[in-house]
């Protein structure tokens, strides 16, 4: 976001694939991390330090301009991954033009390198639509293995008081949504059991089986061959699986051609000598596709809370259609020959009965624990109006995923108990509280929708602090011969004792402002609000800031301050106490001010 706002300042953004339950957490200690995980990190952060080091590209975009510095490298977007944390394979956009291009030249050429020297023209292009039968086929598999997970999270929720039950147990996502992601896979090979082939089986005396196999493999090859160039053209720096699973099916469709010619077509056999050559590539993509499943339910708890009517059902949506996605490009390769194996009535019905009992299975679980818990924010929150003088006082509590604060406090009667909440409690008899009285957390407070507010005392946090947060003109305002305006301003902390964070959030004509080189950030707007600049600070207790701000004109500017204090009243410790430890809480005190000028 800085980056972006202020130069196109090249970055690296390190995190660790696993442990996400916990992260940025009360539990996230140093026994939880995984083992390995910080010696990687330390040499991830030498190896980019010292390439940064010997980069022009470390200096901004305003910078490489005036200096001159091409942004063009010959290995920008370079394709690499690394195979089962083994080895790491690398190489440039240049040599991937090339490469990536081989699998489609491939399939358009074999129509007529196996059909043009002995039947003709008109052959071959049956032969090709008969591929092209072959990719709309493997494609409707694909689609519908994503698609049958989605309707399946769907109809779990219709019927289900919460969501996210495989939050803290994800195996419940692998026994939903993989059965039925492979019925969906195999449901096309279930209607077409004959493939509709435009190839005349007398004159290529050829059995219709042989070329149904044949039709179905390059028919799923050129899938992946064309998702391979589609990554290459939309100028990603991806296609390294779709082409690594290309390559291998194509060494598996010799090896099972091979197969045949020298022992005849034995389907248990050749069925084998196609899968073994498959089997570097299968591996590969279940070690990535787990921990992508895995990671991305970790991620779900602190993805937002998303607004009604819909805001419930993404999470699940979205994880139906990951492992849906996984399991597509896990068994996609092996549909054109063993797709005759399973794609019996007796299969189907045990993946759907095994489905169905996953379905029964998941609503006796929990979606929260100790080990994942559910993130929630509670904000003690002080609107005052000068420096020793508090307007209001609240309770505001905010959670980050789609389970929303009526579950917590349905799970958590003790909290309930203590905010006097009872069983008529819903929003609409709520009050509310906005994105803007999260200000302190910005930008977090983005993933925040239906927080709820209630009403607290005040009295204790005048016998802990002297002074408040407070905004005031240390100097007077200047007027420019253009008609702009600059203000000088000044702002204590207070006598605040654990400031983390101060935050202004600055609305009206402003055109400059003496931060960050004087460069005004992209405007943000929170719930519908009118445009505005935010600027975070940070800095110790005592410490005071001055700046100024200048506006395009004489309208007025008006700057909100919102200071972050990790210390606590006893009331509000005793209400963080009585929370349940399978809820993770971020516990904090807000002063908010608002002033004019």
């Amino acid at each position: 976001m800085f980056s972006e706002d202020y130069g196109s300042i090249p970055g690296l953004d390190i995190i660790f694939l696993l442990g996400g339950y916990y992260y940025h957490t009360n539990y996230d200690t140093v026994d939880r991390l995984v083992p390995g995980s910080m010696q990687a990190r330390g040499d991830n952060l030498y190896s980019a330090v010292k390439a940064f080091a010997e980069s022009a590209k470390l200096r901004n975009a305003r910078q490489r301009e005036s200096l001159g510095v091409s942004n063009g490298n010959d290995d920008g977007q370079a394709v690499f991954f690394d195979y089962l944390a083994w080895f790491m394979i690398f190489y440039s956009r240049r040599i991937a033009m090339v490469l990536h291009g081989i699998p489609v030249i491939i399939f358009l050429v074999m129509p007529v390198f196996s059909r043009f020297l002995y039947s003709g023209l008109w052959c071959c292009f049956a032969t090709f639509y008969d591929f092209v039968k072959g990719m709309i086929l493997h494609t409707t598999g694909i689609m519908l293995a994503i698609i049958f997970p989605v309707l399946f999270s769907i109809l779990r929720l219709l019927v289900s008081s919460y969501g996210m039950n495989w939050f803290a147990n994800p195996f419940l996502a692998f026994m939903m949504f993989i059965p039925i992601s492979l019925v969906g896979l195999l449901i096309p090979r279930t209607v077409f059991r004959g493939f509709p082939l435009s190839q005349n089986v007398s004159v290529l005396k050829v059995s219709k089986e042989a070329l149904s196999d044949e039709a179905r493999f390059w028919g799923a090859f050129g899938f992946y061959a064309s998702l391979t160039l589609a990554y290459l053209l939309a100028g990603l720096s991806g296609g390294f699986l779709t082409f690594f699973t290309s390559a291998s099916m194509l060494l598996a469709w010799i090896s099972f051609c091979l197969s045949i010619k020298f022992c005849g077509r034995q389907l248990a056999r050749s069925t084998v000598f196609y899968v073994i050559p498959l089997i570097p590539c299968l591996t590969y993509s279940v070690y990535f596709g787990g921990f992508l499943v895995q990671f991305l339910i970790e991620k779900m708890g602190m993805m937002g809370s998303l607004p009604p009517p819909y805001g419930n059902y993404v999470p699940d949506i979205v994880v139906a259609a990951i492992v849906g996605v996984v399991t597509s490009w896990c068994m996609g390769p092996l549909m054109p020959i063993c797709g005759k194996w399973l794609a019996r009535s007796s299969i189907l019905q045990f993946l759907l009965h095994l489905s169905v009992i996953a379905l029964a299975l998941s609503s006796q679980f929990f979606p929260y624990s100790r080990d994942a818990p559910k993130r929630v924010v509670f904000q003690h929150t002080f609107l005052t109006a000068d420096a020793n003088r508090i307007v209001d006082s609240s309770y505001d509590f905010s959670v980050v995923d789609s389970n929303s604060l009526l579950f917590l406090f349905k799970y958590a009667p003790e909290v309930a108990k203590e905010l006097n909440i009872g069983p008529e409690f819903s929003f609409e008899t709520a009050k509310m509280s906005n994105q803007r009285t999260f200000l302190t957390l910005f930008p977090v407070n983005f993933l925040f929708s239906r927080s709820l507010q209630f009403p607290a005392r005040s009295d204790e946090i005048l016998k802990q602090y002297r002074q408040f947060p407070h905004l005031y003109t240390n100097k007077p305002q200047t007027m420019s011969s253009d008609g702009s305006r600059r203000v000088y301003l000044e702002l204590s902390l207070g006598s605040l004792k654990e400031v983390w964070v101060a935050v202004l959030n600055i609305t009206g004509p402003l055109s400059s402002w003496s931060f960050a080189d004087t460069k005004l950030p992209v405007p943000e707007t929170a719930e519908g609000g009118p445009p505005s600049y935010i600027c975070r600070l940070t800095g110790s207790s005592h410490e005071k800031w001055n700046f100024w701000l200048e506006g395009r004109n004489v309208e007025d500017i008006r700057v909100d301050v919102a200071v972050l204090d990790q210390n606590l009243v006893e009331e509000a410790k005793k209400l963080k106490s009585v929370f349940p430890g399978w809820a993770d809480v971020t516990a904090y005190s807000s002063f908010l001010s608002t002033y004019v000028f």
